[in-house]
């Protein structure tokens, strides 16, 4: 059984970082794709980043320089690294993997950018 658990949001000021983390059993990251997702209050689900085998990493145009999608395999754990943020990055933000696509997704994390 595949299980995404992600952990690392919280409250943090305009301006401020954060790191989310997501860590895996049941499937390996090395090799899949994995991606990182949001849904902000009262907006439908968006993409944020992904990043396909082989490290071909996109980002939306939204949190382009700003967001970093990265894994460590020997840990099989995906991260966002999240800098500059802002009121408008609040969100559930979720982790997905799968082959080549999202198959799998975790519970989500809330971040809120509130001063």
């Amino acid at each position: 059984q595949v299980q995404l658990v992600e952990s690392g949001g919280g409250l943090v000021q305009p301006g401020g970082s954060l790191t989310l983390s997501c860590a895996a059993s049941g499937i390996i990251f090395n090799g899949n794709f994995v991606g990182w997702y949001r849904r902000p209050p009262g907006k439908p689900r968006e993409w944020v980043a992904t990043d396909a085998r082989g490290g071909d990493t996109r980002y939306a145009d939204f949190v382009k320089g700003r967001f970093t999608i990265s894994r460590d395999n020997a840990n099989n754990t995906v991260y966002l690294q999240m800098n500059s943020l802002k009121p408008e990055d609040t969100a559930v933000y979720y982790c997905s993997a799968g082959a080549i696509a999202p198959e799998y997704w975790g519970q989500g994390t809330q971040v809120t950018v509130s001063s």
